[in-house]
C-alpha cells in the first residue's frame, strides 16, 4: 500500500510540474465534443464528460498493464 501511495504522490508532483511549466500540453482538456460548458451573465457551469471518459479509459489501460 505504501508503495502505491509513493508512486501516486510522485505522479501528482510530475503532473503538477507539467501543468505549471507546460500548460499548452493540456489545452485539449475541456474542449472535446461532448464536454458541457454553459455560460450565463452571472455564472458558468463546466462538465468535462468526454474528457473524463477519455482519462478514465487511459488510466484503466495503464493500471491493467501494471497489474500484469
Amino acid at each position: 500500500m505504501s508503495r502505491w501511495l509513493i508512486i501516486a504522490g510522485i505522479a501528482l508532483v510530475v503532473l503538477g510540474l507539467l501543468v505549471h511549466f507546460a500548460p499548452w500540453l493540456f489545452q485539449w482538456f475541456g474542449k472535446l465534443p461532448g464536454d458541457i460548458n454553459i455560460r450565463s451573465d452571472r455564472s458558468q457551469l463546466f462538465i468535462p464528460v468526454t474528457s473524463m471518459i477519455l482519462i478514465s479509459v487511459v488510466l484503466t489501460i495503464v493500471l491493467n498493464l501494471f497489474n500484469r
